[in-house]
């Protein structure tokens, strides 16, 4: 079943007239191939779909959360974490506080990265973290920071690349146990995050389409992965807008690998590899 532009008009309208969710703006190409999956996983054409969103409010939960899944795994792109590490949070060594806000966290395995970083950096006492999804359930998952061990197991080998070895050194070697972060059950097939790790983050559901900052603190630093570029050119510029205005001066933006800042507003931030640091 091909998905056409008047199948993707029909659900983005029945939803935002029928639910609080506006996908209007998201990209046509990537909400068409979300839209596919779930039509096929919930064995639906078009017409039965949008007649469930019309009377099934807990159905078009589920169908928004289908289509807002992100994927994200602990220390995701070890290079990026390498920038964190040498250019990016040695700017904020000084501060008395650190403002880390992560939008679209998914299952949160990003946010535990960015305090074990923080925690080996001897910053993590100064950070405080906000972390934030559309998707609940992905939130619920977040804050209780268990995770899969056999279908995470590469986890450990970004682990050991970003916290264990040193890319500028490589005879350089921190032996840090895994234990002082998480515990390792094999027979139960887990991964679970320390307690004052999981105690720390304040998560909060939001949605960046329309809610402004819900944390009512500016922040030194957003990350940002591989959220925009599932927006369109528009919604892309009114995100930008919200972290540009929720920053402060010399703040960083931190984008995902296939993402960028084009328009008008790459003018407001001096661009540093995936980071962009607000003039």
């Amino acid at each position: 079943m091909v998905i056409t532009d008047q199948d993707l008009q029909y659900f983005v309208t029945t939803l935002k007239n029928s639910s609080k969710y506006d996908f209007s703006e998201y990209s046509d190409k990537s909400l068409k191939r979300r839209l596919q999956k779930v039509l096929t996983d919930f064995n639906l054409d078009i017409t039965g779909l949008i007649s469930a969103i019309k009377n099934k409010p807990e159905f078009t939960e589920k169908i928004v959360k289908e289509i807002t899944v992100n994927t994200t795994e602990l220390f995701r792109d070890p290079q990026v974490w390498h920038t964190l590490r040498s250019r990016i949070l040695p700017r904020f060594k000084n501060n008395k506080n650190i403002n880390i806000w992560h939008a679209g966290c998914s299952t949160g395995q990003e946010v535990y990265s960015m305090m074990i970083l923080l925690n080996e950096m001897g910053m993590l006492d100064k950070a405080k973290i906000f972390a934030s999804d559309l998707n609940s359930d992905v939130l619920e998952a977040a804050k209780k920071g268990e995770y899969k061990y056999r279908f995470n197991i590469a986890y450990l080998d970004n682990f050991d690349k970003v916290i264990k070895q040193n890319p500028l050194n490589y005879e350089e070697f921190n032996d840090v146990p895994y234990e002082t972060y998480f515990d390792i059950d094999k027979s139960r097939d887990t991964i679970t995050m320390k307690k004052y790790l999981t105690e720390k983050p304040i998560f909060r559901k939001h949605d960046l389409v329309k809610d402004g900052n819900l944390f009512f603190a500016k922040f030194d630093l957003i990350l940002c992965r591989n959220v925009i570029i599932y927006f369109n050119y528009t919604l892309q510029n009114k995100v930008f807008d919200l972290f540009h205005s929720n920053l402060y001066n010399k703040g960083i933006l931190l984008l995902g690998m296939h993402e960028t800042i084009l328009g008008p507003w790459a003018n407001k931030f001096e661009k540093m590899g995936q980071a962009y640091i607000k003039k």
